[in-house]
């Protein structure tokens, strides 16, 4: 062990194998009592919570940030790999082979002699091709899967977007604008009943989402933006002074 960590240790450089070796010297026998116990799940949040901070930098336009950031989503990806490693299951280059298999297979349009000219073609065949390479047999499977854990927003734009795809959507905004009031309708009366409007809202929502779609607008950055939006007159609002409770909602939510 001791030889490993000497070789590691005399690099003045390292690159995705040397990670590879860091962490599997962390998980030995004699390494970091936190790190060798860990396990798919125990380290499933880390995964998520290092994606948003690449896309926070991205957001920031910082480049350093971004290398940073980068580095600790390939930390995740080097520690699930080698976790399976050590179950005799698959190493970093089995993942590295897959993803480069997936993407020719992906892209005949430059790895075959499919034309594609175009940005829809491109999609078009994507979406075929990877029904056919998923064994999806239904529009109902491609729709399964959306992961679940996306945020609900994102998926449900998702959701309406493949089954847009299928052949089922609205035919102009003005059948949304319809849905959306009815939706609302639904909700005062739910309110005036003292009944549960959680679906209703729900499915306001969802419209909200398919709205986005149509307009191609990202329903969930909008939302993001909207938030961020918020959170700068509010400040405004607090540093004029006087009392919040006197101020009114439409200040901070306009529309």
């Amino acid at each position: 062990m001791q030889d490993r960590i000497d070789a590691i240790l005399k690099k003045d450089s390292y690159d995705v194998y040397d990670m590879v070796e860091i962490v599997r010297i962390l998980r030995s026998e004699n390494g970091c009592p936190w790190d060798k116990v860990q396990t798919h799940s125990s380290i499933r949040n880390d995964m998520i919570e290092e994606a948003y901070e690449v896309v926070e930098a991205i957001d920031c336009d910082s480049v350093p940030m971004m290398r940073e950031e980068l580095g600790d989503v390939m930390l995740q990806v080097v520690f699930h790999t080698v976790i399976e490693e050590e179950n005799g299951n698959f190493r970093l280059d089995d993942v590295a082979d897959e993803l480069c298999k997936k993407l020719i297979v992906r892209h005949p349009h430059v790895f075959g002699d499919v034309q594609a000219d175009t940005v829809d073609k491109v999609l078009t065949n994507w979406d075929a091709i990877k029904k056919e390479t998923k064994g999806q047999e239904t529009f109902t499977d491609t729709l399964e899967s959306v992961p679940k854990n996306f945020p609900a927003l994102m998926r449900a734009q998702k959701l309406g977007k493949r089954a847009a795809r299928a052949g089922i959507d609205f035919s102009s905004q003005e059948d949304i604008y319809s849905a959306l009031s009815q939706a609302l309708d639904a909700i005062k009366a739910a309110e005036k009943n003292g009944q549960d409007a959680s679906g209703s809202i729900g499915g306001l929502l969802m419209l909200c989402a398919n709205l986005a779609r149509r307009l191609d607008v990202d329903a969930e950055q909008a939302l993001a933006d909207c938030c961020k939006g918020l959170i700068v007159r509010f400040r405004e609002l607090e540093e004029k002074g006087g009392e919040l409770s006197g101020v009114s909602a439409s200040e901070l939510y306009p529309y």
